[in-house]
């Protein structure tokens, strides 16, 4: 009997993030109460974020607002940013960096397979570093484990791979 299996991994599409800065980029050009501020969004490091600059606190989360409407266009949910540093002034400029929130630490990771497990038990839900793999003998169990951890409450971003 032949079993099946699939991997839940916390990660993002890059190009798709790409295509989401260039769209922020553009709309914070156009748009009139940004004219004449220093209101601009930057990459972090390597493209592992976001540096947000504005005149002030409320300008900052007038551009987190582009980012975020720009990111559900695009079919990736918010939750991919982490939003825990605070907004520092200086030379009357406020930034914020926005790190994305990758991979999946291990307390996340119990978090899911404890849920798998919880809903169907003949499911083998196993941790591996930054990955859940699942594996059953049915393709309709995986799937409704899929549709299970898709509609599950969590807070963070899960996405599928090597289907086998």
């Amino acid at each position: 009997m032949a079993t099946f299996s699939f991997d839940i991994v916390s990660e993002y599409d890059k190009a798709e993030m790409n295509n989401a800065f260039a769209q922020t980029e553009k709309e914070i050009a156009s748009r009139y109460d940004f004219k004449g501020t220093p209101a601009a969004v930057e990459w972090l490091g390597d493209k592992k974020g976001l540096k947000i600059i504005a005149s002030n606190e409320w300008q900052v989360d007038a551009v987190l607002d582009i980012v975020r409407k720009k990111l559900a266009a695009r079919e990736i949910s918010s939750k991919v940013l982490d939003l825990s540093k605070p907004v520092s002034e200086s030379n009357l400029k406020a930034t914020k960096e926005v790190p994305f929130v990758e991979g999946l630490s291990q307390d996340k990771a119990k978090k899911l397979t404890s849920l798998i497990r919880e809903k169907f038990p003949k499911v083998k839900p196993q941790i591996q570093g930054e990955a859940v793999r699942v594996s059953s003998a049915s393709k309709d169990e995986l799937q409704q484990v899929m549709t299970l951890v898709r509609g599950a409450e969590l807070d963070f971003v899960t996405s599928f791979t090597n289907f086998r």
